[in-house]
């Protein structure tokens, strides 16, 4: 087994690893909506999950460009305070109770004369795996293997929308959406009304209702006829129970030899057969 896939791990053991991240990350959009303008698209709120770092990282906070970023590190589990890209402080998670940690970190802002967020209301209700998460206990063994995947994602997302940038509008920057917890682009392909307009989201999940392990998605917008597909294409699947989309999962990701070579060609080709269709 290749050290990527070792580190990996098994996509199907972190769910509970997911929820613990999932609820972990929210002081951090917390305190971006406290701090930032709202955008209409909420981009304010999403995250950069950050290779380099190993870690989410929030919007930089604060007036004009104070470097400023609250992080989220998940092996080890830790909060920490950063101001160009440096550590002023951190927390570790492990025993701490998830008030105690918000606490934390608006006790940190207030020092740097930031706004807390621990009384902003989100405008989305939490998986109940995640919501019932109070107090977090030993770090979970599937956080080191969750964050592989989403430096996996980040690594092969970027470089994926690099490829698309002559595309008007073309894709957006990647980000982590806090709500969902997933890692996207969203290509556009015309614009106009962002309701009618054609585009296509191209990210990972780390797991949901839909499957319980990672999967890499390529969404084209409108919905694709579920009763007229492309050929799905290897290794990976088309969904059609709530959305239409061309699917990977982690397993499916997995069973190439070079698994981000796998997730590049499957999101290439998934995207062209998904452009493809929207031009029928």
């Amino acid at each position: 087994m290749s050290q990527q896939k070792s580190r990996l791990g098994d996509p199907v053991r972190l769910s509970q690893a997911r929820a613990i991240a999932h609820a972990a990350v929210q002081p951090l959009t917390r305190a971006a909506r406290a701090n930032l303008p709202a955008a209409a698209d909420d981009s304010h709120s999403n995250l950069e999950w950050s290779v380099d770092h190993q870690m989410f990282l929030s919007h930089p906070l604060g007036p004009g460009d104070t470097p400023n970023q609250a992080g989220l590190s998940l092996a080890p589990l830790r909060l920490v305070l950063l101001r160009d890209g440096e550590p002023l402080d951190e927390l570790t998670l492990a025993g701490q109770r998830l008030a105690r940690v918000t606490d934390w970190l608006d006790n940190r802002l207030r020092e740097i004369g930031l706004d807390p967020g621990a009384a902003v209301d989100l405008p989305y209700a939490l998986p109940e795996d995640a919501a019932a998460i109070d107090r977090f206990g030993d770090d979970d063994p599937g956080l080191p293997a969750l964050a592989a995947w989403f430096s996996l994602a980040a690594t092969v997302l970027t470089e994926f929308a690099r490829t698309y940038t002559g595309i008007d509008p073309g894709p957006s920057a990647v980000r982590c959406w806090p709500h969902h917890f997933d890692i996207a682009t969203y290509v556009g392909l015309e614009r106009g009304d962002p309701e009618t307009a054609k585009g296509i989201g191209v990210g990972l999940s780390p797991g949901d209702d839909s499957y319980n392990q990672p999967y890499f998605y390529v969404n084209p917008w409108p919905h694709l006829d579920a009763t007229a597909l492309p050929d799905p294409i290897a290794p990976g699947h088309w969904h059609t129970e709530g959305f239409v989309g061309a699917i990977a999962t982690g397993r499916e990701i997995l069973t190439g030899d070079d698994p981000a070579a796998t997730a590049a060609t499957f999101l290439h080709d998934s995207f062209a057969a998904g452009r493809e269709s929207l031009r029928a």
